[in-house]
């Protein structure tokens, strides 16, 4: 399998001291959607995530919502999944799986234009997004599921991986292809593990939101940062749960593992590189 690391979102939010731990207070920080697209033998192309949507970007505030537009300074020039399919020489008809980490509004935006692509989401996020309550009204956008996803479904049963209690194959995909249900951030949470052979990549979503959690060289995650994670997080104890059993995870695996958020430049260049 042949694994493409792609930024499907730009966000530049005000702060960039409190957002990247560099520069000054009034600069406008930097954050990617880092989705992987994958080309397998036998499945088309599979997306883990997708980011901001084609429509999203023509009409940001009206599909994403005004705060959200305002407080990230989201980029209207950035490429989305859809674009780099396309450049890579694919269709988007080649896109026949999409593979959520959650539906949060960065993260399945591009939904729509995949319209014939099989979905595969935990069911308790799948019901968060459908049936919100809350502070989940502001995260999950109707418009992004107004084109009756083809889901599929899935529940925590599994078998153990890495430490992890369960991991999921998932139905049409190769079994190099897991998820592992991590709930915290969302109701249903998942990261996404890909086997490549030489390397295995496990997509963490917002499971964590800076490459310290993983990384005892990297510097401390910048205090607004940190505050936003714990603000959005549904279980905030679980979300710090999930950091200890990912920061062992990275120890054991490596260099044969790569552990990585959905929102960090760093490790997006590092990987894609």
């Amino acid at each position: 399998m042949k694994v493409h690391h792609i930024s499907c979102a730009t966000m530049c939010p005000l702060g960039r001291s409190w957002v990247n731990g560099d520069g000054g207070l009034f600069e406008r920080g930097e954050m990617c959607a880092h989705c992987l697209l994958i080309e397998t033998p036998a499945s088309g192309l599979v997306l883990v995530d997708t980011g901001v949507g084609t429509d999203d970007l023509r009409d940001p505030a009206g599909r994403l919502g005004g705060p959200f537009t305002f407080v990230t300074g989201l980029r209207r020039d950035a490429p989305t999944a859809l674009d780099h399919v396309r450049r890579l020489g694919f269709s988007p008809a080649d896109v026949r799986h999409v593979v959520v980490t959650h539906l949060d509004l960065d993260h399945a935006g591009g939904l729509p234009d995949f319209p014939h692509a099989a979905v595969h989401v935990h069911d308790d996020e799948r019901a968060a997004a459908l049936r919100p309550s809350g502070m989940e009204r502001e995260r999950y956008r109707r418009c992004h599921f107004a084109h009756a996803p083809q889901w599929q479904g899935y529940r925590a049963q599994g078998a153990p991986w890495r430490g992890f209690a369960c991991a999921r194959e998932l139905p049409g995909l190769p079994p190099e292809i897991l998820a592992l249900p991590l709930p915290g951030h969302t109701r249903g949470h998942a990261c996404v593990a890909v086997e490549t052979g030489a390397v295995t990549l496990v997509h963490c979503g917002d499971a964590f939101f800076h490459r310290s959690v993983v990384d005892p060289a990297a510097p401390l995650i910048p205090r607004g940062l940190a505050g936003f994670e714990r603000l959005v997080a549904v279980d905030y104890a679980k979300v710090r749960q999930n950091h200890a059993r990912l920061r062992a995870l990275a120890a054991e695996g490596g260099d044969s593992l790569r552990v990585f958020c959905a929102h960090d430049d760093v490790q997006l260049r590092a990987l894609a590189s």
